[in-house]
């Protein structure tokens, strides 16, 4: 059985051995600089995830960043001159991070009992820390108990939901033994090292979640990102560099098959509301790219 307390322990003290001296975490803010003084690559990769919060920064909102364990998530939203408190499991890096000017406010916070009142910001976000909550679902629900207007989490895209032949194949394959599929899907299964399973996200999984607990809405974009590489991160983000050049026609033929329907995105950003947002950041939302779900009233909610 899952050991939440073990999880939660690993992952805060992640920083502390990945950076054990105060050389190794200047380091690590010094990096950071760069990438963005420099537009590298690894910068381009990052902020085409924060991006997708294009159409919630219009408006003058409160944020939070949730598993934000260098502050960079919450440095964004700084910039564009938002109210951001920044938290995360790990107290290493959030001061470190303040002192340098990258947002005036953090928490150090568990996300499964989030010290802060019902409806305290407008947006919660949440970028790639979703799949290494031990108990998921109670984190999403702390992030709405604390939202007012929606939770943004931006993940992993689960593959099945969007590819039919992976779904059928399993179907027949599952039929006759459910473990011949994982000789070829060998990651339809995915465990951290400290014992928590890895979570994916989908559309579906998103609709039911807040059609279970009364929710209006719920919208989706999907872009494909995975193009990380150690050896490269640090080059340019233009055409000067050929291994960019690279990047943009993996790109380009990987967002044709999912335009195709041929494979799904490989990140998602799902978007719950606890409202109907304005009008003004539907019609962004829209122009953006992103697929809505508006549910119709429960006819037996009282």
């Amino acid at each position: 059985m899952l050991n939440e307390k073990r999880s939660y322990e690993a992952h805060s003290g992640w920083y502390d051995v990945q950076y054990a001296s105060k050389e190794a975490k200047d380091k690590a803010i010094e990096l950071w600089e760069y990438d963005e003084a420099n537009k590298t690559i690894n910068y381009w990769i990052h902020h085409r995830l924060l991006d997708l919060t294009e159409p919630f920064v219009h408006e003058k909102k409160s944020w939070l960043t949730v598993g934000d364990g260098y502050g960079f998530d919450a440095n964004y939203f700084f910039r564009k001159g938002l109210d951001v408190t920044a938290t995360d499991i790990s107290g290493t890096f959030l001061p470190l991070s303040q002192s340098h000017g990258f947002f005036e406010k953090y928490s150090v916070e568990n996300v499964e009992k989030l010290s802060f009142e019902d409806n305290s910001f407008d947006y919660i976000f949440c970028k790639e820390a979703y799949h290494h909550f031990p108990r998921p679902y109670l984190g999403v629900y702390e992030m709405l108990r604390v939202a007012r207007e929606a939770v943004i989490l931006i993940e992993p895209h689960d593959p099945i939901s969007k590819m039919p032949l992976l779904l059928a194949l399993r179907n027949i394959f599952d039929r006759f033994d459910t473990s011949l599929l994982q000789k070829y899907w060998k990651n339809r299964y995915s465990f951290e090292e400290v014992g928590n399973y890895v979570f994916k996200l989908s559309e579906r999984e998103m609709d039911k979640l807040a059609n279970g607990i009364g929710l209006p809405m719920v919208a989706f974009k999907g872009i494909n990102n995975n193009y990380y590489h150690p050896a490269s991160n640090k080059e340019k983000a233009d055409d000067s560099s050929q291994a960019f050049r690279k990047i943009k026609r993996k790109l380009a033929v990987h967002d044709l098959l999912t335009k195709l329907s041929l494979m799904p995105s490989q990140v998602l950003c799902a978007v719950i509301f606890k409202k109907i947002p304005s009008q003004e950041t539907m019609e962004v939302m829209k122009k953006e790219g992103f697929q809505i779900h508006v549910f119709p009233p429960n006819p037996y909610a009282r």
